[in-house]
């Protein structure tokens, strides 16, 4: 089991964030924590911090926002299942997550578009900006 008692009484947030398998290095995962993804109760953490077990840590990776739980300390990388019993994800982060995955899939965060402009409609845009650079 990923589960230490002694050694892992004392573990370093970024190692654990590597451990658990949301950051592939353990220097992304310094660098997520010291650019303000990472937040214990609302505020920023350093890579130092130590976690403990019932800790509620808000992370960002990609699009994704997840809200975890901290149930086990490791400093020890394993398999993703036993990396996922290192925490668990709150419900209101699951829906909320699945529901900005729905929106991504849907394209309603993204502008759509026809393609390239035509020559006429790069004009008009030219002509509306008050630019001369487009012709």
């Amino acid at each position: 089991m990923a589960q230490k008692s002694e050694e892992d009484d004392k573990v370093r947030l970024d190692k654990w964030l590597w451990a658990a398998r949301f950051y592939k290095t353990r220097a992304l995962a310094k660098a997520a924590i010291e650019s303000g993804k990472v937040h214990c109760r609302g505020e920023r953490c350093k890579p130092g911090k130590e976690p403990r077990i019932g800790d509620e840590f808000e992370i960002r990776t990609g699009f994704d926002e997840r809200t975890v739980v901290v149930q086990a300390l490791s400093i020890v990388r394993r398999g993703a299942p036993e990396a996922q019993t290192l925490y668990a994800e709150t419900d209101a982060s699951v829906a909320k997550r699945e529901a900005a995955a729905a929106m991504r899939k849907a394209g309603a965060l993204g502008v759509s578009t026809d393609g390239k402009p035509s020559k006429k409609q790069r004009r008009d845009l030219f002509k509306f900006r008050g630019s001369s650079s487009g012709e």
